[in-house]
């Protein structure tokens, strides 16, 4: 919301016209300093203007139409200004000029394209799109808007005053207000940066804002379970059944690196018989909807087998008991502290720990650990998988074997 507006009506006389000595009528238009000026499309020589009162001096009917139509002109101009107001989209001298001028009568919002685009995504959710894509942008949004209210004390303004200060305020805000980290805040800019593609392909904007913005993630640590940590909670013994069901599943995603929305799907019907003829998990992901084929391994045969009769199981056509995201994700903090692990123990980190310990460091293939995986990239697939420096000592090792073995022929072949 703007602090100050003002308009003031004026004769240009730098403009005068010689032949006839009329000059024209001006608007200036203030908002919070700033300035823009149209013309009302009215001349009159520059001696018949008050000033002080911004109206033309006299008592003629000519006289009084021209000022009724200055009155006119104000009145409309304090009318957009509290349309504006009342839209929560930001005033400035610009867009006030614009819109009386019916410039902006086709024009869009930031919000307005937003709330478009996420409609968009909304009716495709279990099609196209999963639910928590339809909820990034939401939170996008959601950011945006707060911005725009911190900055420019509006929660909306026109899409062509959005140009490169915009952009890298909006990163700042980010960043400095939100406290968010570089991938966070990356993410999130991204996110925005898809809503203006949209609007330069619909030709609502001319320009791309974008265009100097460079903006890189960083590559963040993922945090796995060593061998050890993964047999203390495989060992550990719980007198809570909410805590055995919570370890259960977890390891279950230890063994099949499934993310929480796909174990929590997971019925009779995506197991199926291999190729090997073992028991195979065969699923779409939700997030990506492309194919993983797991084969079951023996500690994720057993935990399917303790709860194939589980009447929760049974009665809601699941394999294993499942609590929300968010309570078991609580829940393994207790168990991280019961069984001694400091890592931030969560349902996600199961699925590196699959990644890393159970499949890369056992000689599984990148390429093998990318299909059960379900990654459409094996560099999706290498931000997972970390290698162990026991995983580098043992390559190393066949390499100082294999070397020493070629000296040694070497030698030999030399003595002969």
């Amino acid at each position: 919301m703007s602090k100050t507006f003002s308009l003031l009506f004026y004769v240009k006389s730098s403009k005068k016209n010689e032949a006839t000595g009329k000059a024209p009528i001006y608007c200036r238009i203030t908002v919070d300093g700033k300035r823009n000026e149209i013309s009302i499309k009215r001349n009159i020589e520059p001696e018949r203007w008050n000033s002080e009162k911004g109206y033309v001096k006299g008592t003629t009917e000519e006289v009084k139409s021209l000022n009724a139509y200055i009155d006119s002109v104000r009145n409309k101009l304090y009318k957009h200004q509290r349309d504006l107001l009342d839209k929560s989209i930001l005033i400035t001298p610009d867009t006030l000029k614009n819109v009386y001028q019916g410039i902006d009568e086709n024009r869009k919002t930031v919000v307005e394209l937003f709330q478009y685009h996420n409609k968009q995504i909304e009716s495709q959710v279990g099609k196209d799109y999963a639910s928590a894509t339809h909820k990034k942008f939401t939170y996008t949004l959601n950011h945006l808007q707060a911005f725009m209210q911190c900055k420019y004390r509006s929660t909306d303004m026109n899409l062509h005053l959005v140009n490169f200060e915009f952009v890298t305020e909006f990163d700042y805000y980010l960043r400095a207000i939100k406290n968010c980290n570089n991938n966070t805040t990356v993410k999130y800019v991204k996110l925005f940066k898809k809503i203006i593609r949209l609007a330069l392909g619909n030709g609502w904007i001319d320009k791309d804002p974008f265009i100097n913005y460079k903006e890189k993630s960083k590559e963040v640590d993922r945090e796995f379970l060593q061998d050890y940590e993964l047999q203390a909670i495989e060992e550990k013994e719980f007198s809570i059944p909410r805590l055995q069901h919570v370890r259960d599943v977890f390891l279950f995603c230890c063994y099949t690196g499934l993310a929480y929305i796909d174990v929590a799907k997971l019925s009779k019907k995506h197991i199926v018989r291999g190729i090997d003829g073992g028991n195979w998990i065969q699923q779409n992901r939700t997030k990506t909807e492309t194919r993983s084929s797991i084969p079951i391994l023996q500690p994720a045969e057993a935990i399917l087998e303790k709860y194939a009769h589980d009447p929760y199981c049974v009665a809601n056509g699941k394999l294993l008991p499942i609590s929300t995201n968010q309570k078991m994700n609580a829940y393994l903090k207790e168990i991280a502290d019961l069984c001694g692990i400091t890592k931030n123990l969560t349902v996600h980190l199961a699925r590196h720990t699959f990644a890393t310990t159970v499949t890369l460091c056992n000689d599984v293939p990148i390429e093998t650990v990318s299909r059960m995986l379900g990654h459409r990239s094996i560099k999706t697939t290498q931000h997972y998988a970390k290698i162990l420096d026991r995983k580098v000592s043992s390559d190393m090792q066949l390499l100082r074997e294999k070397m020493s073995s070629k000296i040694t022929n070497n030698r030999s072949s030399k003595a002969i």
